[in-house]
């Protein structure tokens, strides 16, 4: 049996951080970009060591040197485990995973020498390592936690089984996750079920499906979309919200990563926050994902 710990604290939506070298923004640029998310509340940042080839967590730093008082406002979450094939990686070889005690310390050092900080709020495990020993990764967590370098630890992308498989190991906090009208595999395969039962609050990465909700031109993104433009009039919203909305509205409280430099992506994000589907709105966009009624 693990320790039962209190599940971190995040805001209600998640700034996603992982496109930040692709914006070509100037330190003060990034700075008002964070401040402008603060100021709505908007105080959990998501990063992992990968993106941007490395460089956003470092872009990312950058900023916060112009103004380090906002890390108190701030929770900082960073995922780690996969080595890309990087020029600024030159010592990998290929892509792999890597979940050893010694990737896991030193992922994390390279983090918070990156991000300017003496502390991640949130670690995950990018993805699952079929070489993992859970073992070797919970005494990893317990140094790190020991040493104050994470207040808590997760994991991203695991199945039910490989959550809880590693959540006897170690307290998990969260399961990052792929959730949106069109990928609903986690509300049927014991994903969200899994969160329920533990009272975890799931993360969850490309809520809009990476843009697609709004511009794909497969038969259920155009289904999907037409809905939603439907449900976003009745209730004199965009629709991106109703796409929130229909996230927030399962019981598991699902926390969504906004990936994006408008900051009006974010108020489409925060509207859904006050805005609850009934259960018929729910599954009208359900049925809309899926191309046919309810069982």
């Amino acid at each position: 049996m693990t320790d039962t710990l209190p599940p971190p604290v995040f805001s209600p939506v998640v700034a996603g951080c992982w496109r930040m070298a692709e914006w070509a923004w100037t330190p003060a640029e990034r700075l008002r970009w964070i401040e402008q998310c603060l100021d709505r509340g908007v105080t959990t940042f998501d990063h992992a060591d990968i993106y941007g080839g490395y460089t956003v967590e470092a872009l990312f730093g950058e900023a916060l040197t112009l103004a380090p008082h906002l890390r108190e406002r701030m929770q900082l979450v960073s995922k780690c485990g996969i080595k890309l094939l990087h020029p600024n990686r030159p010592e990998h070889r290929l892509k792999s995973y890597d979940t050893s005690a010694a990737h896991l310390i030193a992922s994390v050092d390279n983090s918070l020498r990156a991000l300017k900080t003496d502390r991640l709020d949130l670690l995950l495990i990018h993805r699952p390592d079929p070489l993992m020993n859970p073992a070797e990764v919970a005494g990893a967590v317990a140094k790190l936690k020991a040493a104050g370098k994470i207040l808590d630890f997760g994991v991203s992308n695991f199945t039910m089984s490989q959550f809880a498989m590693l959540n006897q190991w170690v307290p998990l906090a969260t399961n990052q996750i792929e959730l949106h009208p069109l990928h609903r595999t986690p509300l049927h395969d014991g994903t969200l079920d899994q969160m329920l039962a533990l009272d975890l609050r799931p993360m969850v990465w490309s809520p809009l499906a990476g843009g697609r909700l709004f511009t794909g031109e497969a038969p259920d993104a155009q289904r999907v979309r037409a809905t939603l433009q439907d449900i976003a009039a009745r209730h004199g919203v965009a629709p991106a919200t109703i796409a929130y909305a229909w996230l927030m509205r399962h019981p598991s409280r699902p926390v969504p990563i906004v990936g994006s430099r408008r900051i009006e992506a974010l108020d489409e994000a925060l509207a859904a926050v006050s805005l609850t589907l009934d259960a018929q709105t729910w599954h009208e966009v359900w049925s809309a994902g899926e191309g046919a009624e309810v069982p």
